[in-house]
This record gives structure tokens, sequence and C-alpha cells, in this order.
């Protein structure tokens, strides 16, 4: 069922999600949370169309505020809210209003939404582009318990990410750090099968990919090692390489679909890690409402720590594994007399050549 109002009012619009929820037979509301998307009109349907799969899992009340530009000063003067209000199978599993705003209007948008909150109910705001520096004081963030946003939608990604970085507010989340979400729970998985110290890390993606130095900085805040950062030609994140005393762990996924998790000492297993839509990742951001410190934690580790300590300590990826190798049985034949002397003289400048590379770049 769809109502259109034009030139209408917050008390208008309440009275016509009454009326048509009689009118389909359910007085009840039945919606766990408010969803506050804010958006342009060119991106406003995708957005909604994801909120409508994701209200399957989360029946909710969807407010889609549409900022309309407006060219010339006549048409800033008239300010005007129109208003399409969605209910039953148009809706997805709760309601819907599209709201769109005309005039000085589109600068007091929060008066709009206030009175169409659903009450005693968790408010969660989301940009899918064009989102502000700072969400928690934008008068529409400044509602909400949960602030959603995607930097991969940004013109500069990694430059709003040290944005975010600087602005951060529990509550303020990232559909880039939600992406990650299997390839963390892969690799914490794959940790816990072997017993090794972890010595760098070097993580592969295509460039301009928030999601790449997301996951950068969450294994050098939480392994505490220096972790490198290589281009590749995507889908998105292509590839994790893990240094460790126990051998390499990689977690490769070439096509976007289908990865493999290869561990020294044990057979390759293909793992499904599919690049996930939008509606998926909106639906895992409103399973929880609390501050994300594992996030925060991420983020505020920087870009500039990561960068210095990648640039100055890590080796290339695939070197420390020879050297630690070599620097064993080189102990050994020296001790039974075999070519122990000739070994290392040929091995010197080939140990001190990654430490130079790695510098260079």
């Amino acid at each position: 069922m769809k109502t259109d109002l034009t030139d209408t009012t917050s008390s208008k619009i309440n009275k016509a999600l009454v009326l048509g929820r009689r009118a389909i037979g359910t007085p009840a509301v039945g919606m766990v949370l408010t969803l506050v998307i804010v958006t342009d009109e060119e991106n406003a349907y995708d957005a909604l169309k994801a909120a409508n799969e994701a209200s399957r899992e989360h029946p909710s009340r969807t407010l889609v505020v549409v900022k309309r530009v407006s060219r010339s000063p006549r048409d800033r003067a008239n300010t005007r809210l129109d208003a399409e209000v969605r209910l039953g199978a148009d809706a997805g599993s709760g309601e819907t209003v599209v709201l769109r705003l005309y005039g000085e209007v589109v600068d007091q948008a929060q008066s709009v939404v206030l009175p169409l909150l659903l009450p005693d109910a968790p408010v969660v705001v989301w940009w899918p582009v064009n989102a502000p520096t700072d969400p928690a004081n934008d008068p529409l963030g400044a509602l909400a318990q949960r602030r959603v946003t995607d930097t991969y939608a940004a013109e500069q990604p990694i430059e709003e990410l040290t944005a975010r970085a600087d602005t951060y507010t529990p509550g303020d989340t990232d559909l880039s750090w939600t992406r990650i979400t299997p390839w963390r729970s892969m690799l914490a998985a794959a940790l816990d099968q072997v017993h090794c110290k972890v010595t760098s890390a070097d993580v592969e993606g295509e460039e301009f990919n928030p999601s790449v130095e997301l996951l950068a900085m969450w294994l050098a805040e939480r392994l505490k090692v220096p972790v490198r950062r290589s281009k590749s030609a995507g889908p998105g994140l292509t590839s994790v390489r893990l240094e460790t005393s126990a051998g390499p762990i990689v977690l490769d996924r070439p096509d976007g679909s289908l990865a493999t998790l290869s561990i020294e000492g044990q057979p390759d297993r293909a793992v499904a890690l599919k690049r996930r839509e939008t509606a998926e990742l909106i639906a895992e951001e409103l399973r929880r409402l609390d501050p994300d410190d594992t996030y925060a934690a991420s983020l505020r580790f920087g870009l500039e720590r990561l960068d210095e300590e990648a640039a100055i300590t890590a080796p290339a990826p695939g070197a420390p594994a020879p050297d630690v190798t070599a620097a064993e049985p080189e102990a050994a034949p020296g001790a039974a007399g075999e070519p122990a002397k000739k070994a290392p003289a040929k091995k010197a400048p080939a140990k001190k050549a990654p430490a130079r590379k790695a510098a260079a770049e």
C-alpha cells in the first residue's frame, strides 16, 4: 500500500501511517528500531532496496531522507515536504516513509524526522554516500545510538578514513569494516589451529580500498607486528599472508568468491568467502547497537603509524621464511665441519637485501 502526500507535515505523515495500518489489517506496531537513511535522489533506490531486504531480519520503520538540491534562489525560497508512505508488501517487513525535502527545510531535517521516530526504540542513522565529517555531531546523527557510514563510497576513501579516526565517537561504524568480518573470523580461526608466533603480515587488495587499510590496522593492533599492504587488481581484498615461526599462513581469494586457506604442514582448504551485498552488511550492523570497541581500537591505530612500521621494519612478503630456515642449518653444518664457512659468505648479502628494499618502498 502506498500513500503520496504533497506539501505535508510530520503530523499528517503519522496519521497516514495509522490509517494505512488499519487499512491492511495490522494495527499493532511490531518494529524493533527506526532506521534513518540520509541520501540523495541518485542513491535512494539502492539504499531503500537494501534496507527492505534487511528488514526481514530486523523489522523496522525506515525513514528515507532525500535532500533535494535547489538550483535557483526562487526554488530555495520554496520550502516544501513531500512524503511517500509505504506499508505491507511495498515496505518489506516494516514501514517505509520516503521524505523529500525542498528549500530551507533541508537544513532542518531533524525537526521533520524527530516526530516520526518509534517511541522507546533504538535509532540507527545510515549515510550510504556523502556522510558528514563528524557523524555524532550531525543534527540527525545526534538522534541515533548507532551511526553507519561507508568510506568506500567516498571520493577519497583513505583521507576519509583518517577523518573518521579523528572524529570517532562510540556508536560510529563503517561498512568498510563490516566487509572484513569474514576475513577477521577466518584468520583468527587459522591462528587457533597453530601454536606459533606471528612475525609479520602482508595484506593485498585493490587500490583505494579502505577495507585493506582497516584489516591491516586490525592485524597490526592485535598482533603487534609490522604489516605491509600490497596492490592487486581486486576485486576487493585478495590475499592475507601471515609469516609465523611455524611457516606462512595464507588466505587467498583471487576471484571474490572462493578463498584458499594454506597452513604449513596441512592440506589446502577451500573456504566460501564471497563478497557480500549491502543488505547483508546493514543486517549485520543492526544486530548490535552497542559501541564496537575493536573497530575503535583498529581505527585509532592510525595509518601514519601503520606506514612507519611497515616501511621500516616489515620484511618483504616471503622473505622471513628463507632467512629463518637458513640460519638454523648454518649453525649445524659448522659443528660438523661441512662447508659452513662458505654458506654465510654467500647468504650474507641476500640477508640484507630485503631490509634495503623494505626501507626504499
